[in-house]
């Protein structure tokens, strides 16, 4: 896990270098050796502060790396996601699993997928919740037919889809975190039983 791998490589505190030094070194640390390494955006959230949006091109670092990032770097905005953004665990992704079984990677879905991503950036400097549910529910509708093991797989013995469809009919929008469940994200203005809650580090006031 990348921030596992941050917390050994640097010793539990980020090193005062540019972070997209320190991403690199991450990716490369957390990397070695995989025959499928994990993407970038893992290793740039641990160490960008703020709200970030990652626009990523094929022509551009291979498309390993961002092309371009927007940060949204205030600690008001920092407050309300810590408010509104509710982390609910749900199970570890089982060995041997791989979300690339099925691959779906239809023009139209990914065009969506991207914009779903700016939807949220966009409800996040907003601060609207109901606007950022939204785009949360359309980021996991964009998974599941670009890449159906994302939610559905042999090997996964519980039903996310209907762990999802439960949270996002009774607030205002959830997506797990990443392939194969891990964590379930809810966006709510009221708490949800049993979630964390999370942490977003600013350096801006």
């Amino acid at each position: 896990m990348p921030a596992a791998r941050a917390l050994k490589l640097w010793k539990g505190k980020l090193p005062n270098r540019p972070p997209a030094d320190l991403a690199r070194e991450l990716y490369e640390a957390e990397n070695k050796g995989k025959a499928e390494p994990s993407g970038s955006q893992d290793m740039i959230g641990l160490v960008y502060p703020g709200i970030n949006r990652l626009d990523y091109d094929f022509k551009v670092h291979g498309g390993v790396f961002p092309s371009h990032i927007e940060t949204l770097n205030s600690a008001r905005h920092a407050r309300w996601l810590e408010r509104v953004l509710h982390l609910l665990p749900i199970e570890p992704r089982p060995d041997g699993y791989s979300p690339l079984g099925i691959k779906n990677l239809e023009p139209k879905w990914v065009a969506r997928l991207g914009q779903s991503g700016r939807d949220c950036f966009d409800a996040i400097r907003q601060m609207d919740v109901d606007a950022l549910g939204m785009s949360l529910n359309e980021t996991m509708l964009c998974w599941e037919k670009l890449l159906p093991h994302v939610v559905a797989h042999p090997l996964i013995k519980l039903d996310l889809k209907a762990i999802l469809k439960v949270y996002q009919k009774h607030f205002p929008g959830a997506m797990f975190s990443g392939c194969g469940g891990g964590y379930l994200l809810v966006a709510s203005k009221e708490q949800v039983p049993g979630a964390l809650q999370v942490t977003v580090r600013a350096t801006n006031k």
